[in-house]
């Protein structure tokens, strides 16, 4: 083959390589088998299935076009699913890739890659760390320059992506050899040049830290996801858990001022605040349907009541049916509600209303905590956006759990005005089914923001 056949033939090659690992990654299921720690032997198989079957498309590619050979991957295919996979892995796969090479009668082509298969599995097991694996560059110098660094505070012999890159360099040594010995029974690029030689080897060193690489941004990117996914729980765990000592010490101050003048109310109390107690400890869940909120605030509620007195604390209720049963997060509603009684209706002589509604609006779920106390004493709060409104920790922690969980998907709006009283309104996505939200909320907030 002339020299400048063949450098075209390795800039294919890597583009060939290139292509095939960005197409493959693309796939959830081929990256739900790549990035595993440990594979069952059917995910084994899978992951030899994904990689090895549209690469063998590319070596019965070269026995068709005599003169194309930069679709046959199947030495660096061989090499990558030993080092991903263990040895099972790149023997299976090194079979299949060799099988078209075996039917045009390259028999030697099935042993090699067999050989390659289990090396690269065995120096798998020896690696320290399977991100040396990830981490792998083909450029040899920077391997010596992080094995230096590595090695300064304490000096060790062995290094693992050194030799991995020695290790594919000997089998790609043993291939020239092969083809030189058994020049039909096998098939090998090669050249008489020695400076296109080394480009010739370059390349395969190149293709194998050309798919890693690739591969290793979407791994990187999906444990980007995750720990998002997870950070967002915890915020959103640590905030609910914040409102309820905070619920609990209000509670407690009301039924503390009734223990000594009243005590069969304050014991009503203290049965009510238990059957509350028992809800929060008995369910973990970070949502619930708004049926079930609506219930543990009219527990609430009823404390709140008995404390002020029937005649001056009446509750109000709008509430669409069809909004019962969609999901919102747990205690979401109870810090409004005590805000309308706290700093609206307490100061006022002859007591008030609150009005709780609710209803489906352009697909969101519209929740409503209304109070005619004596407003919070700034009408510039008017339509004021989520994570700047609200009054004391409750507010301000409904506004947090909004952008934790929703992002710019849900809003809360304040409108009060003095002597008049109070509006919070809620706008939430509309949710039908607890199972597995805060990943697809998550999932959703990271595709709009690339």
């Amino acid at each position: 083959m002339e020299q400048r056949l063949i450098l075209i033939n390795l800039l294919i090659k890597l583009g060939v390589a290139a292509s095939a690992a960005s197409i493959l990654g693309r796939s959830v299921e081929f990256k739900s088998l790549l990035f595993r720690e440990e594979r069952s032997l059917k995910q084994r198989i899978y992951l030899i299935l994904w990689i090895a079957i549209p690469l063998t498309l590319g070596v019965w590619i070269r026995f068709g076009a005599k003169s194309f050979s930069a679709g046959d991957l199947s030495f660096e295919t061989t090499i990558l699913l030993g080092v991903l996979g263990g040895r099972f892995t790149g023997m299976v796969g090194g079979a299949m890739l060799a099988l078209p090479a075996l039917l045009h009668g390259e028999w030697a082509t099935l042993p090699f890659n067999l050989l390659c298969g289990f090396t690269v599995g065995q120096l798998r097991n020896l690696a320290p760390d399977r991100e040396d694996i990830w981490s792998f560059s083909p450029f040899i110098d920077l391997s010596i320059y992080r094995w230096i660094r590595r090695n300064l505070p304490t000096p060790r012999l062995f290094d693992w992506q050194i030799m991995f890159f020695a290790t594919i360099v000997a089998l790609r040594f043993m291939q020239t050899e092969l083809a030189r010995f058994l020049p039909s029974a096998t098939y090998s690029l090669e050249s008489p040049k020695w400076w296109v030689e080394m480009l010739i080897y370059a390349t395969s060193i190149t293709v194998i830290g050309i798919e890693l690489k690739i591969w290793n941004s979407v791994r990187i990117q999906i444990k980007l996801e995750e720990q998002g996914r997870l950070l967002m729980e915890a915020r959103m765990e640590a905030l609910q858990n914040q409102i309820n000592p905070h619920f609990l010490f209000n509670t407690l101050n009301s039924v503390s001022s009734l223990v000594r003048f009243d005590p069969d109310t304050a014991r009503e109390l203290i049965i009510k605040l238990a059957n509350i107690l028992r809800r929060l400890l008995s369910s973990s869940d970070a949502y619930v349907p708004l049926r079930e909120e609506l219930e543990f605030i009219d527990n609430y509620l009823d404390i709140e009541v008995v404390r002020f007195g029937r005649d001056k604390l009446r509750v109000v209720k709008e509430l669409d049916a069809a909004s019962l049963d969609l999901m919102v997060p747990s205690m979401l509603l109870q810090p409004l509600v005590e805000n309308s009684i706290k700093h609206g209706l307490a100061s006022k002589i002859e007591g008030g209303s609150i009005y709780m509604r609710s209803r489906i609006s352009e697909s969101h779920l519209i929740i409503e905590v209304e109070d005619d106390g004596v407003g919070m004493g700034a009408a510039n709060l008017l339509e004021r956006p989520t994570g700047l409104g609200g009054t004391g920790i409750g507010m301000a922690n409904v506004a947090e759990r909004l952008k934790v969980l929703y992002g710019d998907t849900a809003h809360m709006t304040i409108d009060s005005h003095d002597g008049k009283g109070t509006l919070v309104r809620l706008r939430l996505p509309i949710l039908e089914t607890a199972g597995a939200i805060p990943a697809a909320l998550y999932e959703e907030r990271a595709s709009t923001r690339r």
